[in-house]
């Protein structure tokens, strides 16, 4: 199997090109070709009124060696890679001791699957609720503004990743093709199949619930077994030859469960647990993160900008975009988790507070574009040098948020113009807010510390300058995002424990350590490996960097 790269063909070319451009870019005649299966598709907006498509395929033909070897020097044909999964393992028959996983959203949902899969039979515990009950919780703050703290945005099955856009691709190295296995047990879950080709895969809630509920059903009828509305308030901790060992959980109703390897996948605002965790005390550290508000636009003004007349094209669907500016005062501005024809949600998990996030369906056909424009912070922002002072200093925006919006879940939001102008809002114009229980008008000017407004000013018109109409008056800016990764890093060395806690496996967008659902599920097929090999007493490969 050889794989082709850059092959570039017009949009809407007939079906049978991509066959015809592969003969004559290799030279072939038809009966040489023996198999076509598109790798990735994607395309190239640089020239709007000429779009075009880029394949990458692979492609089985006679005499492959004699193609290589007259293709030496094209970087764009080489040997397809093997990208099927290799177990490392299997648990023996006589399994003593069943491994736990904390957490079930992406990065817990792939290290319980996989231990599953190679025999472990994992006990998955989970503070929230399934993911059908937690819907209807989460529906409770958007349309009652009732929150309920164990079930929510944040926590429950599926994590956080299942109120969201449901992107799947990640800028990680990935030279194990781990993101592949990701892919194709989605696939596997109910996912379209595109996702495993399509440049910028995406799958939206809805279809992620059901997913998520197959996944769940794969791993109980490989002996795992997962339990809801199980929140761990602590950890057993035993003295080892080697130090300190982790001897098992201790949880909320009062129930112990002893376990030697303990996988930690909490998601990124597991505050309390974080809190435990520092008190018992495992090493962390705090890290840089961010902070900003949503900006919704229409859509329309996005695919006009991005795809000029190729807008609205079914194979290009809802435009999106990626934006950075450097501000004069030192911080850096971004795009955050762009979110096409889509709805930006409240994703608060602790009572007297507004954090907002941005989610979208698969069909992204919504009104409105919404993403996050985010200011770049450090610890060194933190008030104090606690590893926890990011948690008070998102706690002290959420609650300013709160307040500001009316101290009812509220957010508040205030029109671009305003904004740049440095004055509040009063009445909305073209652009209707789209965050549920609503919007209250204000002046966001004291809702972030005065840099990151100061480099927000600064970046909208910069961002004008690349989309046409970003920094349009109409547009509507909600506040607080505050929950863009988490605010600590659960430190691990290159056996993936814990440094100072053996058999504790910090895993995940909680632990610091991936940045979105693909790469957390690829954090957990990782740590599962790892735990893995820790049973079976194999020995932990020379590990690359995270």
């Amino acid at each position: 199997m050889l794989r082709l790269t850059e092959l570039k063909l017009p949009l809407g070319h007939p079906e049978d090109a991509l066959r015809a451009a592969i003969l004559q870019r290799l030279g072939l005649k038809d009966d040489e070709l023996l198999n076509v299966s598109i790798f990735k598709r994607g395309y190239d907006a640089r020239k709007k009124h000429a779009l075009l498509l880029v394949y990458t395929v692979d492609v089985a033909a006679r005499n492959e060696a004699a193609l290589l070897k007259k293709f030496r020097n094209d970087p764009h044909l080489a040997p397809a890679p093997d990208m099927d999964y290799q177990f490392i393992g299997h648990a023996p028959e006589n399994l003593a001791e069943r491994p736990l996983v904390v957490g079930f959203g992406p990065c817990g949902i792939f290290a319980a699957l996989l231990l599953a899969q190679m025999g472990f039979k994992p006990i998955v515990l989970e503070r929230g609720k399934a993911v059908r009950e937690r819907t209807q919780d989460t529906w409770g703050l958007w349309r009652k503004k009732v929150l309920n703290p164990e079930s929510n945005v944040q926590f429950g099955e599926g994590g956080a990743g299942t109120f969201s856009d449901g992107k799947l691709y990640s800028q990680i190295k990935d030279p194990k093709h781990l993101g592949r296995k990701v892919l194709t047990e989605f696939v596997k879950a109910g996912a379209p199949e595109e996702i495993l080709y399509v440049s910028k895969p995406h799958i939206g809630t809805f279809r992620l619930v059901g997913m998520v509920e197959a996944m769940r059903h794969e791993i109980e009828s490989l002996g795992g077994e997962i339990r809801f509305q199980q929140r761990v308030d602590d950890v057993l901790i035993e003295d080892g030859p080697n130090g300190k060992h982790i001897g098992g959980v201790v949880l909320a109703g009062g129930e112990t469960l002893r376990s030697r390897h303990v996988v930690l996948a909490l998601g990124h605002s597991a505050r309390d647990t974080f809190e435990m965790l520092h008190a018992r005390g495992v090493y962390m550290e705090a890290k840089p993160f961010s902070i900003g508000f949503r900006i919704e636009h229409p859509q329309s003004l996005i695919d006009k900008a991005r795809l000029g007349p190729n807008a609205g094209n079914p194979l290009l669907g809802a435009a999106d975009y990626k934006l950075v500016h450097h501000a004069k005062n030192g911080r850096s501005v971004y795009s955050f988790c762009m979110c096409p024809g889509g709805t930006v949600v409240a994703a608060a998990s602790e009572p007297g507070r507004v954090v907002t996030n941005g989610m979208s369906q698969y069909s992204r056909n919504e009104r409105n574009a919404n993403a996050g424009i985010v200011v770049g912070i450090t610890p060194e922002d933190f008030p104090g040098d606690d590893p926890l002072a990011g948690i008070e200093l998102q706690r002290t925006l959420e609650a300013r948020a709160f307040e500001l919006g009316g101290g009812d879940y509220e957010a508040p939001g205030q029109l671009v113009g305003d904004f740049l102008a440095g004055k509040p809002s009063s009445q909305l114009g073209s652009v209707e807010p789209s965050y549920k229980p609503g919007v209250r008008l204000t002046d966001l000017a004291s809702a972030l510390p005065g840099y990151a407004i100061e480099a927000i000013r600064e970046a909208l018109p910069a961002f004008d300058q690349q989309i046409k109409g970003f920094a349009m008056k109409d547009a509507v800016l909600t506040g607080v995002e505050t929950r863009t990764s988490s605010p600590v890093r659960i430190t691990r060395g290159d056996d993936f424990q814990s440094l100072n806690l053996k058999g504790l496996f910090p895993a995940g967008e909680g632990a610091g350590y991936a940045g979105g659902i693909l790469s957390a599920g690829v954090d957990g097929i990782k740590v599962a490996e790892a735990v893995a090999r820790d049973m079976l007493g194999q020995p932990a490969p020379v590990r690359q960097a995270d």
